[in-house]
């Protein structure tokens, strides 16, 4: 018999899954606070569950982990960690620290089926969505060593081509009973897969980043692929239809490539497009990294862009490169690792 790993399970889950094994429902919540708050690994550590009970659950269900295969540490403090899954494939978790606060970066697949064109993880082509447990299981990971204030899932792969297991984990992630983490504080992120968008919104509450990255749809075609099923005009539309509770926005991922996306007729572009959308602009320059022909902006570049902006009363952030040393951007350490492997 397989066993059910009950990290997949949210806690409406977990309680219809109790009720079949013909327990009280509120052990439901005392099982999934030892998962997210005690960090049990174990049915035994769980006391206040009956001896008899906890035997039943041995028998028939599991509590899955993951444990760092490597561990790199920039000297900006930014960590990278590679987990390897239990069929071999491996993912990545970047923890990010800033003023005081930890940001994780979470996966959703292995690898990426969405080639955007200055991807790394793109490169790897996708090999298979990941399980609520392995996307909840990196946040348990992490938070052993050090406590995590914000989610976001911009690790490898394309979030929203795999809401069957995004979803669960958000409310997992954000459950009182759960992780406890405000839903402010939790952020997926899309390249823009717009039908997914709308399904994202109805499942649960969360914060929505959409990686942008052009301001026409002849430059994005030509970078982002998924741009030929659903181009800027739809895309912007689902931006604007997204549920937002009050006072929050969506966040505009924009990736600076030099000559390509840099110019100021760019800017004035990015301005007009998404001026009827609550929004705040984060700048990504281009990481260069092997294999990409694509080259960084310059300096005074990215400068003239941000200040357009903000000229123009955006809310924009230019977010500095992390991690720069430890090759932090996603899929660079499993490319790395996976090289050893092969050598």
């Amino acid at each position: 018999m397989e066993k059910t790993d009950i990290k997949n399970l949210t806690l409406s889950g977990l309680e219809a899954y109790i009720s079949g094994l013909g327990k009280e429902r509120f052990r439901a919540k005392q099982i999934f606070k030892w998962l997210y708050q005690m960090d049990a690994m174990d049915f035994d550590e769980m006391t206040n569950v009956s001896k008899e009970f906890r035997a039943v659950l041995k028998e028939r269900a599991e509590i899955s982990n993951l444990v760092p295969e490597a561990v790199e540490a920039s000297e900006d403090g930014t960590r990278k960690y590679l987990f390897r899954l239990a069929d071999g494939a491996s993912v990545e978790s970047v923890l990010i620290p800033d003023e005081g606060r930890n940001t994780l970066c979470i996966s959703s697949q292995v690898g990426c089926a969405m080639k955007c064109a200055f991807c790394l993880t793109g490169t790897f082509g996708l090999a298979r969505n990941l399980t609520t447990a392995e996307i909840v299981n990196q946040v348990c990971a992490v938070k052993r060593e050090h406590p995590v204030n914000n989610i976001v899932f911009m690790g490898m792969g394309e979030p929203l081509a795999n809401l069957a297991a995004v979803i669960p984990a958000v409310q997992i992630l954000t459950d009182p009973d759960g992780f406890q983490l405000s839903t402010r504080k939790v952020t997926v992120s899309t390249s823009g897969l717009v039908p997914e968008m709308a399904e994202l919104g109805r499942g649960c509450t969360v914060n929505l980043a959409v990686s942008l990255n052009a301001t026409t749809d002849e430059v994005r075609d030509q970078i982002m692929p998924v741009n030929r099923a659903y181009p800027l005009k739809e895309l912007l539309a689902a931006c604007k239809a997204f549920p937002l509770p009050s006072r929050r926005w969506i966040t505009i991922e924009y990736v600076m490539i030099r000559d390509l996306n840099d110019t100021l007729d760019d800017a004035k572009r990015l301005v007009r497009l998404i001026s009827n959308i609550p929004s705040k602009v984060n700048l990504i320059p281009f990481n260069e990294h092997d294999g990409c022909s694509f080259k960084s902006p310059t300096q005074e570049t990215i400068d003239r862009f941000h200040k357009y902006l903000l000229d123009k009363h955006v809310t924009v952030i230019t977010r500095s490169s992390r991690g720069g040393d430890i090759s932090a951007a996603c899929g660079q350490l499993k490319g790395k690792l996976d090289q050893m492997h092969n050598d």
